[in-house]
């Protein structure tokens, strides 16, 4: 299944897709999709309704975040070895870990919000994985099956922020609209391979990123398991997984966004986002 929040900001309802691209309403069998209610025993349970049962939402509606609020968001640094190089940095050892603040969630297709000081704002297409079943020192072979589904997302980022000063990346990674999630949370059973995923970025209609999930140092299941011996993750935690080459920390010389710029990304079968860069 293809499950979406659709509406106005703030006030979106659970939906989800047919093949076809109708989206139907789905808000008099769910109040929303977060925490339980996209646990892998409500999606279950979703699986018995018959979309046609379900009202049609206009077309051109608004996609929201697939989820109404996360409780952690955590991320995988510098987890493909081609981007860690063009960062300058060694091959991690073992999985960096950081976080985004979970209030920088937002919509696809929403505006990218430059927040005030903000000098080095940099784009990242990355592979998000959406938890259905609380995980406490799962091993790396049992970890997918606690996963609801995945998602593209936008891990933006204000490197000036994350990196001078004191550094302490989860600062230039939270910033309101720096967690742009969607289109759709798409369950698990539909990717059978979350490690053979092509992914891209494009700013202004130039391609900057291009890549595969293939060529993660560490897989999905080798992300959660590690996060797992040290936390508990919850459903409806989200935690995306490291990006490609082609950032604009990366270029030489260097490319941040501005005031203007558009950006379109996406992941094999996850569908697509779009977003335009605003100034506070």
């Amino acid at each position: 299944m293809k499950l979406v929040r659709f509406g106005p900001a703030g006030a979106e309802k659970p939906g989800l897709i047919e093949p076809n691209g109708t989206v139907r309403d789905l808000s008099a069998h769910a109040a929303d999709f977060a925490a339980e209610t996209v646990s892998l025993e409500a999606i279950s349970r979703l699986r018995d309704i018959d979309p046609e049962s379900l009202p049609a939402v206009a077309a051109g509606t608004r996609l929201g975040a697939p989820l109404a609020r996360v409780g952690h968001f955590l991320a995988i640094g510098l987890n493909y070895a081609d981007h860690a190089a063009e960062a300058g940095m060694p091959i991690p050892a073992e999985p960096i870990i950081f976080s985004k603040a979970p209030s920088c969630l937002s919509g696809p297709d929403d505006d990218v919000v430059l927040p005030k000081g903000s000098q080095k704002a940099d784009w990242e297409v990355e592979l998000a994985v959406v938890i259905g079943k609380r995980m406490w020192q799962v091993s790396q072979a049992d970890a997918l099956a606690h996963v609801s589904g995945y998602a593209v997302a936008n891990d933006v980022s204000e490197r000036k922020w994350q990196i001078e000063g004191t550094g302490q990346w989860i600062k230039g990674k939270s910033a309101p609209t720096f967690g742009p999630l969607g289109p759709w949370l798409v369950t698990a059973d539909e990717i059978a391979d979350p490690q053979a995923l092509d992914m891209f970025l494009d700013l202004n209609g130039t391609r900057m990123q291009t890549g595969n999930t293939a060529t993660m140092i560490f897989s999905v299941a080798q992300c959660l398991s590690f996060l797992s011996t040290m936390m508990v993750l919850e459903p409806g935690d989200v935690v995306v997984t490291g990006t490609p080459p082609g950032v604009g920390m990366g270029k030489k010389p260097q490319v941040f966004l501005k005031a203007g710029d558009e950006m379109r990304l996406g992941i094999e079968g996850l569908g697509e986002q779009r977003q335009k860069v605003v100034a506070e």
